[in-house]
């Protein structure tokens, strides 16, 4: 069964060269629309796989729509797929819950295959944005010494060390290999991790992180500093 995909963009052209080069590799796209109130209308009428959302558009914005689905309820994984590799708007998407967030310009190939990653519930960054989230991660905290109450107050010294990895947009497994622990242990703190949180997904966990200079806080002391490097 090919994967039903639901796009919003107002570019007409690229609208139209990218349902030709999704359907030439499988994906059906099932309704190509200009504006987000008919694409959120019809996301709810014919349940898309998933829908492909552009960031900039003139009437409500990509952020709008994505709000709006969440207010609504619509579970279906949106992935925004758009021009900007801006800093605030990757995390303002993905504190909106977006499971995926892709560049217009990636190869085809690549875009189909982030598309089935996200199909089996994983979240996708373009590769160039896991280093912003990084630099994030590594810049200035001016509250780093104030021993304010933050997020990650239950979190255990192990989870908040996973935790950061995480933020470093490192996979379960090399997170298991760097810290000489089991996949199936990672997964057991990532759930943790998730639940504290009162989270959905490791990006947005990361999110959190990163707005909380959680890495340079404890980077200092945290016996995985070099592999965070990695």
């Amino acid at each position: 069964m090919s994967m039903r995909v639901l796009m919003i963009d107002d570019h007409a052209l690229f609208r139209v060269g990218l349902q030709g080069l999704l359907e030439q590799r499988g994906i059906e796209v099932i309704a190509a629309v200009a504006e987000g109130t008919e694409g959120l209308k019809l996301a709810e009428e014919m349940q898309p796989d998933i829908i492909l959302l552009d960031l900039r558009m003139p009437d409500m914005s990509g952020l709008e729509v994505l709000q709006e689905a969440r207010q609504r309820g619509i579970k279906i994984p949106i992935v925004m797929l758009t021009t900007s590799n801006e800093e605030q708007d990757l995390v303002e998407a993905l504190r909106n819950g977006a499971q995926g967030y892709l560049l217009k310009d990636m190869e085809p190939d690549e875009l189909v295959s982030a598309l089935r990653d996200i199909e089996k519930g994983k979240n996708v960054v373009a590769h160039g944005l896991t280093d912003v989230l990084a630099r994030m991660v590594q810049g200035d905290n001016t509250d780093a010494d104030e021993p304010k109450e933050t997020p990650f107050s239950e979190l255990t010294p192990r989870e908040l060390e996973i935790l950061c990895l995480l933020a470093d947009g490192q996979s379960n497994k090399v997170i298991a290999r760097n810290l000489g622990i089991s996949d199936g242990t990672v997964k057991l703190h990532v759930k943790a991790i998730l639940r504290k949180l009162e989270v959905h997904s490791r990006v947005e966990a990361a999110v959190i992180a990163v707005e909380q200079g959680l890495r340079q806080k404890t980077s200092q002391d945290s016996p995985t500093k070099s592999a965070t490097r990695k």
